[in-house]
């Protein structure tokens, strides 16, 4: 397409989010030097609100594959993780950490830190994928520490009260081993205002999103996927909830002025599927240059968690990280997807089939081909993977997005 490209306009609460993600880091660093704190490790949708309740700084290893992926080292660090067992099939988060580690390398270093924190215990919720039990059994025995693991079920159509008391009574279970190791007893009010700091930070951070319903939309994925860092690792505490205010007054003025995050909006596209972290720039790019915005994504609406209540902290935290999208039936996934379809005005939808991430790749069962029968929403799919760019031929890509964007225009008009 030979289209002037659009400038994009960034967000000027991109100089907050850095403050915020940098004083996030240097916490971490004050407990790894002073051991003034315990350090957990936890997935990015494990119990944070429990362990931050409890004491704890909390570091997110997936967090970490993730500014692998994006600072374009993931390629030189799974090699590594192959070498030594890991299979390049398995997550790439997982493989470019492992292998950074194994190397001695971290982008943390760049804040000061000789290697990533050393954990004091590790917890893993398995609702985001199985691999994170494996992932975090290697460092617990690397550092000869424990490791706890909530075992959310797959699948799930109806979340049943059986489902629901599994998982609260597995968080539950999680007390006696954490007061061990933060020795300090258990203090049900500071879970209660932990996860209430969390229902309100991730409230906050759905407005944000839901900012996009608007035409133009004032935010897009790629910007979205950046400004999502204080919901992963700080949920739980009073700094996402003030950084989320901030983005949402901007992006607010950004709608009282019509101003759109592709000034030349004229299509709306639905992402599904993992970001592609070596190319969120280029792909931003890509789309401004064709008055494209990707205006909702699957993954960034991963993190809005809602039903959190601090009256039944653990039944709602349950409830909370069973309702995930990742983890339902390709039933409800679908009615999830026809609600946002209709939400956000989707012209179309690009769904990112991910070589190392199976459960984050929603187009391998049919789904896509159900979703347009009845909603004919046309949709197209790419190759790709979240950190290994080996896996993504950008080319090929870059002809199938401009091409599948021609014709939703001629369809549009």
């Amino acid at each position: 397409m030979n289209q002037p490209q659009s400038k994009i306009i960034k967000l000027q609460s991109a100089n907050e989010l850095r403050r915020t993600m940098d004083c996030y880091f240097a916490r971490l660093k004050e407990a790894v030097d002073t051991r003034n704190k315990k350090i957990a490790w936890c997935t990015s949708v494990g119990p944070a609100e429990l362990l931050y309740s409890m004491g704890f700084e909390v570091y997110f290893p997936e967090n970490h594959g993730a500014m692998l992926g994006a600072s374009k080292t993931a390629d030189k660090y799974i090699p590594t993780a192959v070498a030594h067992g890991y299979s390049p099939e398995i997550c790439s988060y997982l493989t470019s950490d492992i292998g950074a580690f194994l190397q001695n390398e971290t982008p943390l270093q760049k804040s000061g830190f000789k290697s990533v924190p050393k954990p004091d215990i590790l917890v893993y919720n398995t609702n985001q994928c199985h691999e994170v039990g494996d992932w975090f059994m290697y460092y617990a025995k690397h550092f000869n520490v424990p490791v706890l693991g909530v075992n959310t079920p797959l699948w799930i159509n109806e979340l049943t009260p059986s489902i629901i008391n599994s998982v609260a009574n597995q968080f539950k279970d999680l007390v006696p081993e954490l007061e061990k190791v933060t020795e300090q007893k258990f203090d049900l009010d500071k879970f209660r205002e932990t996860v209430r700091l969390s229902h309100d930070g991730c409230v906050l951070w759905r407005k944000v999103l839901e900012t996009a319903m608007h035409k133009p939309s004032p935010i897009n994925f790629f910007d979205s996927a950046i400004h999502m860092g204080p919901i992963v690792v700080m949920r739980g505490t009073q700094y996402a909830v003030d950084y989320y205010k901030i983005l949402l007054a901007e992006l607010q003025e950004r709608i009282k002025n019509n101003i759109g995050a592709v000034p030349s909006e004229k299509l709306r596209i639905y992402w599904d599927g993992m970001p592609l972290w070596y190319k969120l720039s280029s792909m931003a790019k890509l789309f401004a240059s064709i008055d494209t915005c990707i205006v909702a994504s699957t993954y960034c609406n991963s993190w809005i968690f809602d039903d959190l209540d601090p009256k039944e902290p653990f039944q709602s935290s349950a409830l909370a990280y069973c309702k995930l999208f990742i983890v339902r039936s390709d039933e409800e996934k679908q009615k999830v997807l026809e609600k946002l379809m209709f939400d956000f005005s989707i012209d179309g939808i690009i769904y990112h089939d991910a070589k190392t991430c199976s459960r984050n790749s929603n187009n391998r069962f049919g789904l896509p081909n159900r979703l347009n029968s009845k909603n004919n929403i046309p949709y197209i799919e790419i190759n790709g993977d979240l950190c290994d760019s080996r896996c993504y031929s950008e080319e090929q890509s870059i002809i199938a997005i401009e091409t599948f964007i021609k014709q939703l225009s001629i369809r549009k008009q």
